[in-house]
């Protein structure tokens, strides 16, 4: 990883969800012979120097650390809100365990794009996808400083990531100067969509199976007919 991405970032496997529409528990359902939880750390290891699950299960253990949520019973928020008070480092990236498509080549070129702009001084300390018009929570870039509104709107009950997310970048903004514009968190896909030369690593670069499941990039597999969909796509994973 030495040399490809400019600063440290902690990863975070999203896990903790209850997966009722699936009937079982999704990460650790096997796909190309591998549970989705495994596919998910591998990818967060290839950017991240430490790399946790977010879930209260023992069972996913075996594949990293396990961090329990503060507050459990509060979706997502919950765990990014213990990832961000856990976390050594400035910078976090999270994914969801039921993503296994995201392409690895991907994930490090967009990570490495924008957390240039922030040494820059003009990235956000909120980054996220919006994909066909809909922003993507499940696979997110967030600084530690994000944690209050976290911890805020869980004390609050309201668990909605959008509203937090939102509320941290403009008030973010305005402490670190930045101009209103600069407060929009999403991120659209065009423009990080092509990999930057590869990095000499067999994930490195977009495969003719990862294009024709674009479509699967961003999908998360809820469903038993989703997952069922996956199987027919399993040479497009790289982990």
């Amino acid at each position: 990883m030495q040399g490809r991405i400019p600063e440290a970032v902690g990863g975070y496997v999203l896990a903790g969800g209850k997966s009722s529409r699936m009937g079982a528990n999704k990460a650790l359902l096997e796909l190309g012979g591998k549970p989705l939880v495994r596919h998910a750390v591998e990818k967060l290891r290839r950017v991240c120097v430490d790399v946790r699950v977010l879930s209260h299960d023992p069972k996913l253990s075996e594949y990293a650390p396990i961090l329990p949520d503060l507050h459990p019973e509060c979706g997502p928020m919950g765990g990014m809100e213990a990832a961000l008070l856990h976390s050594a480092f400035d910078w976090n990236l999270f994914l969801a365990v039921d993503m296994p498509f995201l392409p690895s080549f991907f994930i490090a070129a967009w990570l490495r794009k924008w957390l240039q702009e922030w040494k820059d001084g003009t990235g956000m300390p909120v980054r996220l996808l919006t994909v066909d018009g809909r922003p993507q929570p499940g696979f997110c870039l967030l600084h530690k400083d994000v944690v209050p509104f976290l911890s805020v709107s869980l004390g609050r009950a309201q668990f909605k990531l959008l509203s937090a997310f939102e509320a941290a970048s403009r008030e973010l903004a305005i402490q670190h100067g930045l101009l209103p514009e600069a407060r929009l968190w999403n991120v659209p896909l065009i423009g990080v969509m092509n990999p930057e030369n590869g990095y000499g690593e067999d994930w490195s670069t977009m495969t003719d199976a990862q294009q024709a499941a674009k479509h699967l990039w961003f999908a998360n597999l809820n469903t038993p007919e989703e997952f069922a969909e996956a199987k027919l796509h399993v040479d497009a994973l790289d982990a």
